[in-house]
């Protein structure tokens, strides 16, 4: 049964730097947002200029992307302010610790559903890497400042197919502060408990995947497959969605060049995206 959209969608494509190892996902985030585009029939908004990769510690990485952080923050408030249901295209996960923030100033009440193999829990003093992407869902938990807010609850964060922590983030899963949903098992039971009629805001960090299925940074065994995506985007469907982020879409293979396509991981998106905007 489709439901009728009440709210409008607003579509992002923000493609700056954000701890970039190459410029693939700054390419990939204007591929998916031009699949959605066409999917959805609406327009896309651009934040940022896609530039060369700096493979630089965090600060480093954090202060080259400031400027087209906070735009995208700005814009983002824009959006719930008009009462838009925001989907957006991000090239690194990084780019959350400016949207995260946002979505919890409007709805408090929403659990961050995190589709990533990592954990992304990090804090510039507990990062073994110093990766700037590794810290994305710590800064908007206040687990460190990055400047751009935060404001998100452990307890409204769900980590979904998270496999490769770091032992501070295995100590916040060990601890039971944020919920986990594993990549095998009866992951479709686990994320609906872990949901508890929840309205959500879903991240997808497309490493999340088995490796092979679309080109990303990293590659972490032991994934979901587009069928299971499907799926666990079903379970999300029960409840209301009030946003969807898709980051770390690279749109070449990095050891081939061969080019890639979004449209096989939005098809597994669909029941999750078919939910935007309605009631």
């Amino acid at each position: 049964m489709s439901l009728a959209r009440t709210n409008p969608i607003s579509l992002t494509v923000y493609c700056a730097q954000a701890g970039d190892h190459n410029a693939l996902a700054m390419a990939g985030a204007k591929s998916v947002g031009a699949a959605l585009s066409s999917r959805l029939g609406i327009p896309v908004k651009i934040i940022g200029t896609p530039g060369s990769a700096l493979n630089a510690d965090w600060k480093t990485e954090l202060a080259a992307a400031m400027p087209a952080l906070s735009e995208l923050a700005k814009h983002l408030d824009s959006v719930f302010r008009q009462r838009q249901t925001p989907v957006s295209a991000l090239s690194r996960c990084a780019a959350a610790l400016a949207t995260l923030p946002v979505v919890m100033r409007h709805r408090p009440d929403a659990c961050v559903v995190w589709f990533d193999a990592h954990g992304d829990l990090n804090t510039p003093q507990t990062s073994i890497s110093g990766y700037l992407g590794g810290m994305a869902l710590a800064g908007p938990s206040g687990l460190w400042d990055s400047g751009l807010g935060n404001g998100l609850p452990l307890a409204n964060i769900i980590l979904v197919g998270a496999r490769d922590l770091d032992p501070a983030e295995q100590a916040l899963a060990d601890s039971g502060r944020v919920a986990m949903v594993p990549a095998k098992g009866d992951i479709l039971a686990q994320l609906r408990t872990a949901l508890g009629g929840r309205a959500a805001y879903v991240h997808l960090d497309c490493d999340v995947l088995d490796p092979g299925i679309v080109p990303t940074d990293y590659r972490v065994a032991g994934g979901l497959d587009l069928a299971r995506l499907r799926g666990l985007c079903a379970v999300l469907a029960e409840t209301e969605i009030i946003g969807l982020e898709i980051a770390e879409f690279e749109d070449s293979w990095a050891d081939s060049g061969m080019p890639a396509a979004p449209d096989a991981l939005l098809d597994a998106l669909e029941p999750v995206i078919a939910r935007l905007g309605t009631d």
